[in-house]
């Protein structure tokens, strides 16, 4: 059995035989300088960490997947990184889509308000309103409103939505 081979073992993936992952995303792991600040920040933001947290890892219950906060540091030397500090622009965003148009600078507002940098303020987009913030630790987040995106009661997305259901949100300001 796999999980009884000491920690380090390195197991071949030449002879496994292939298998797809589901399509699916579990955790957004984000490698921070101060795990504890770093959930100040997100608690700020009004998010509830969850009770197994850690000192070292802590996790947000997203509906259905998990942000999670782990040392910069640590998640370099467990991806094999030879440098947990790479300049420039990751390119990639983390977006929350609002329910209301008039949601997206107030979303902003409170990210600023918590610490964060808005980099984008609320814009008129082709498709609807959109600006952005980055987190203490530069994780750039999307807040963006279109009417395109469809939601159930809980605000959950449907992603593949019929073109009867669209419009989850309002354009209310």
């Amino acid at each position: 059995m796999m999980l009884d081979e000491a920690p380090g073992h390195i197991f071949s993936s030449e002879t496994a035989q292939p298998l797809a992952p589901s399509q699916r995303l579990h955790l957004i792991l984000l490698g921070v300088k101060d795990v504890q600040a770093s959930a100040r920040f997100y608690e700020l933001l009004g998010w509830q960490r969850t009770r197994n947290s850690n000192d070292g890892f802590v996790k947000f219950d997203m509906g259905g997947y998990a942000l999670c906060l782990i040392n910069r540091d640590d998640l370099a030397k467990d991806a094999l990184e030879p440098d947990a500090i790479t300049p420039g622009f990751a390119g990639i965003a983390l977006i929350h889509l609002a329910r209301k148009a008039g949601d997206v600078p107030r979303i902003l507002a409170k990210a600023a308000a918590a610490g964060g940098a808005i980099v984008k303020p609320a814009t008129r987009t082709h498709w609807g309103v959109a600006g952005y913030f980055k987190d203490p630790d530069g994780h750039l987040f999307e807040v963006d409103y279109e009417t395109t995106w469809a939601f159930d009661d809980a605000h959950h997305l449907f992603v593949d939505a019929p073109a009867d259901n669209l419009g989850g949100g309002t354009d209310d300001a």
